[in-house]
């Protein structure tokens, strides 16, 4: 079992800039593949960013290209999510998850582990 915890949400307002952490625990880190994503209230979880588990470049959603950057710590087994100029959209519920031996996807299916979300309030 892989253990996921989210952290460093909070409020902001627009332009500001947030980062976001996601620490493992339970299974050797580096054999997993990480992603981020997000669910806005009444909305349906949607894909933010992924790296493969063997590392490389990281996968971004459209949405939040050249706004927000995915790193992974292995020896420290965490990943971040810097996130800048916010904008209202972004406000959500921010999850991490894992896919264990996992490359780069944007589906929900396609994960095996969840943490339980950091929530990141942006307001006007």
């Amino acid at each position: 079992q892989l253990q996921l915890v989210e952290s460093g949400g909070g409020l902001v307002q627009a332009g500001d800039s947030l980062r976001l952490s996601c620490a493992a625990s339970g299974r050797a880190f580096s054999f997993y593949a990480m992603g981020w994503f997000r669910q806005a209230p009444g909305k349906e979880r949607e894909f933010v960013a992924v790296v493969r588990w063997t590392g490389g470049s990281t996968i971004y959603a459209d949405s939040v290209k050249g706004r927000f950057t995915m790193s992974r710590d292995n020896a420290k087994n965490t990943v971040t999510l810097q996130m800048n100029s916010l904008k209202v959209e972004d406000t959500a519920v921010y999850y991490c998850a894992a896919r264990y031996l996992g490359s780069g996807s944007g589906l929900q299916r396609d994960y095996d582990y969840w943490g339980q979300g950091t929530q990141v309030t942006v307001s006007s």
